[in-house]
């Protein structure tokens, strides 16, 4: 068993480096922001906003990371939000147009029909894949969520992972493709249990 624990705030930098190495060759993030240093800024902010909340989670030396969004609580902060298209213009250009237009495909797809926990990213540093610590990462945070009795969603950005999320009981629940068919995103729901 992976030792989960709580990050903190200074824990940020060591969270974005997980994540950024993990999504370097994801087939949806590498279309919308194709630079690593911009793709790296966009999950600052991501994993930024995480913080106000106490669910980003990581094995014990950042060998795997989580970010989760509790449920009813928004993944940006109302006042990031407003400069949203400001900031994904500074990291994409002339391009901000498609790659907003994906962002609000992720937020139209997302149901809101009960509440639920939101796994926003999970990813596992290139040295430690191969190892089962990603999932086993996964499998402490939903024993948790099981204990509360909520669902989960999350969308795979990445199809060959699809298989890993049903075997932990996700379900396929919609699913998107990015402007000018670029890649499909598979949302995926978990029932509570």
């Amino acid at each position: 068993m992976a030792t989960v624990v709580k990050s903190n705030l200074s824990d940020a930098p060591m969270v974005t480096n997980v994540i950024s190495e993990a999504f370097a060759a994801d087939p949806t993030w590498c279309w919308a922001i194709p630079d690593l240093h911009s793709r790296r800024k966009y999950w600052e902010l991501l994993i930024k906003n995480a913080f106000r909340y106490p669910y980003v989670l990581r094995t014990l030396n950042f060998e795997a990371v989580s970010v989760w969004i509790p449920p009813n609580c928004t993944e940006i902060a109302p006042e990031e939000e407003e400069g949203l298209p400001e900031f994904v213009e500074s990291l994409v250009g002339e391009r901000s147009t498609e790659v907003l237009e994906l962002l609000k495909m992720f937020d139209d797809n997302h149901p809101n029909s009960e509440p639920h926990y939101y796994l926003t990213l999970l990813g596992t540093r290139n040295k430690s894949r191969g190892h089962g610590l990603g999932m086993k990462l996964l499998n402490e945070s939903l024993k948790k969520i099981d204990a509360e009795k909520m669902p989960v969603y999350l969308e795979s950005s990445n199809p060959i992972n699809n298989e890993r999320y049903e075997s932990v009981g996700f379900v396929a629940v919609n699913s998107f493709q990015a402007p000018g068919e670029g890649p499909i995103v598979t949302g995926m729901w978990r029932d509570s249990r």
